[in-house]
Parts: structure tokens; sequence; C-alpha cells
């Protein structure tokens, strides 16, 4: 199953490093007992199973006492023989008794001088080497069984290079789920995927979060409602630049793209919030309404400027590195650096035309 959806994944554009997680590779002696044969021999299954357990993992054959200590004596096939197939291949199973005697049994000699214990034994006719009854090998096994909450698992993994992370998913999931699975078995995406999702989650309160709190400082600044909803209106103008930006340098949308707009919006509301005070200012000491609005944009271009170059140009190299972590820095300086250039611009030109046709009744009465 996992080598179907690793097959899948590479079909999906902007895959790499596509592969899964090594679960098989191990060494493994496998003994397999031949049934047929056993049952000639009036043999059990459990029989020839006991004489490996105690060849290879040892059985107790009494205590060591040391003084006040005791230990357990364990008996087993010395380390040397244990991975040696010819060896366990020597190995006597004992048949049933059936009374008949005893015979000398040849058996065939060992290259190691440890093992003469099984060479050319005098034994009860009633003995029967393993490879007799049994077919001994070493094969490739499994490596490792990795578990989560209780329940198998086996990670197939990949980068994606070259489009965003969310539109990748996506049309993985979509292949992916054209795949039948064999019963008890399902699919969870995680990762970087899983931190996104996570993270989405999360920008949907706290984005609101923000803007109401911005909201609610620009009332408390001004007193009005018009107002701060006039200087706010500057957090759309400056969300349009940060998408125009990312659209112009091919950049998806990300968690740090979406931190990147949290950013501009205080910018370009300060611009505003700078432009518009003026005004009340100049209106507040007895200027005309439009003769307050030119004189405020003019006197304030200077500072607006300045703000949005300084908070632009610090920006520039996060926007242009390519180093680690550059992922992170490009699309948040990118979002800052473009919803800057066009709040700036349109807070010039289209807050004093806003400010216009909202204090129009109020510039008339004054009149």
């Amino acid at each position: 199953t996992a080598a179907r959806v690793l097959s899948t994944l590479l079909s999906v554009r902007g895959v790499a490093d596509a592969k899964v997680e090594q679960t098989e590779g191990l060494p493994v002696m496998t003994v397999e007992p031949d049934r047929a044969v056993i049952a000639r021999y009036g043999l059990n299954v459990s029989d020839v199973q006991d004489v490996v357990a105690v060849a290879m993992g040892g059985r107790e054959a009494g205590v060591v006492f040391e003084g006040d200590r005791r230990f357990d004596l364990v008996v087993r096939l010395p380390d040397s023989l244990r991975g040696k197939v010819d060896i366990l291949d020597r190995l006597p199973i004992p048949l049933p008794h059936d009374g008949i005697g005893t015979a000398e049994v040849g058996l065939p000699a060992l290259a190691d001088d440890s093992a003469a214990a099984l060479t050319r034994i005098s034994v009860e006719r009633g003995f029967v080497p393993l490879g007799t009854v049994a077919r001994i090998e070493i094969a490739e096994g499994t490596n490792q069984i990795s578990r989560e909450n209780g329940k198998r698992r086996i990670v197939v993994q990949c980068n994606v290079r070259g489009r965003d992370l969310g539109s990748f998913v996506t049309e993985a999931q979509s292949k992916v789920d054209a795949l039948e699975l064999p019963a008890g078995q399902w699919l969870v995406w995680g990762g970087q995927f899983e931190n996104l999702v996570a993270a989405k989650q999360r920008l949907t309160f706290v984005v609101p979060v923000c803007f109401a709190l911005i909201l609610l400082l620009l009332f408390a600044t001004f007193r009005s409602l018009r107002d701060s909803l006039l200087v706010f209106a500057a957090v759309p103008l400056g969300l349009t630049g940060g998408v125009i930006a990312l659209w112009l340098r091919e950049m998806p949308f990300s968690i740090s793209a979406a931190v990147g707009f949290i950013a501009l919006s205080g910018v370009a509301v300060l611009n505003g919030l700078v432009m518009i005070m003026f005004i009340n200012q100049l209106r507040a000491s007895g200027a005309a309404l439009e003769d307050a609005i030119v004189r405020g944009s003019i006197t304030r271009l200077r500072p607006v400027l300045m703000t949005a170059l300084v908070a632009s140009l610090g920006f520039v190299p996060m926007a242009l590195a390519t180093g680690t972590g550059a992922e992170v820095q490009r699309p948040l300086a990118t979002v800052v650096i473009g919803g800057l250039i066009s709040s700036t611009l349109l807070t010039l030109v289209v807050l004093p035309a806003l400010y216009r046709i909202l204090n129009r009744r109020d510039g008339a009465a004054a009149d």
C-alpha cells in the first residue's frame, strides 16, 4: 500500500525527495519446519521449536551460588556458532522413545573446534539432525515496526518544490483518494501541512481580533466612528498591494504571508492616521474643508512617504534573502513592501477624496 501511495505522489507536480520509511532490510534467520517430515518421525512442531529456542535463546539449567548471591545457569550455543546455518543443521532433535535400543549415529564433523561435542556422538537411536526436519535460511526481514497511538504506522514523505503546499496536498489527496485501501488502513496527512492547517485555524481567530483592536484604538483616538472607519479604509488598500506583490513574484499564500498582512495593516493605518489627524487640526483652527484637505495632504506628504520608505527599505534584505529561512522571510517582506507602496499611493489620493465625500455636509454647514 505504501508503494502505491508513493507512486501516486510521484505523479503530482512539485513533488521532490519522495520516499517510504524503511521497514525491511534486517537479516533474519528463519527456521521453517517441514510438517510432513516431522509427522513421519512422530514429532510435533513444538519439539523442533524447543530445541531451536534452547540453542539460540538459552534455557535455565540450574542456579549458581556465590555467597549470598545466586545466578541462573543458562545453557545455549556459543555466540560464534549461533549465526552459522551449517551448525544449526546438525542440532540433534530427540525422537519419541520406542524402546528399540541405541545406535551410534555419525554426524558430519564441524569446522569449529568448539563444536566437537556435536561430532560423531554416541546417541540414542531416536535423534535426527535439525536440517532433516526443517529448512534454515537467512533472509531480509522486518527492520522496524513504528506505532502511533497504539496503531501500526508507515510514513510516506516528500518535499514540495515550485508550488505552494496547500494546492499540492489538495491535488495529492484527490489522486490518493482514488486508491482502494485494504480494510483497517487509513491515511493521515501530517508534517508541514498539518502545521499549516493548525496555523490557518489560529489565524481565523487572530486576524479578526487584530482588525477589531485596530478599529478600537482608532475610535479611542478620534472619538468618531466615521473618522475611525475612514482611516481603517487604508487596510484593504494595503492588502491589495500585498496580493499583487505575491502574484508578481509568483509566491503562494503562506502563514508568513498572512503575518505580513497583519503587520502591513498597522503601518497602513499609521499613514492614514497622520493625515486625518492633521486635517482635523486644521479644521479645528478654522480652515475651510477643502483648504484643510489640500494643506493637510501636502504638508503630510513627506512624513507619509518617509514612514513608508523606511519600513519598505527595512524589509528589502528579507525580500531578497536566499539563505536559511528565506522561504519564511521572503513572503512576509514581499507582502509588506507591496502593501506599503499601494497603501501609500492610495492614502495620498483616495483618503483625501473619501474625507471630502464623508464631510461634505459639515463643510457646507460651516460655509
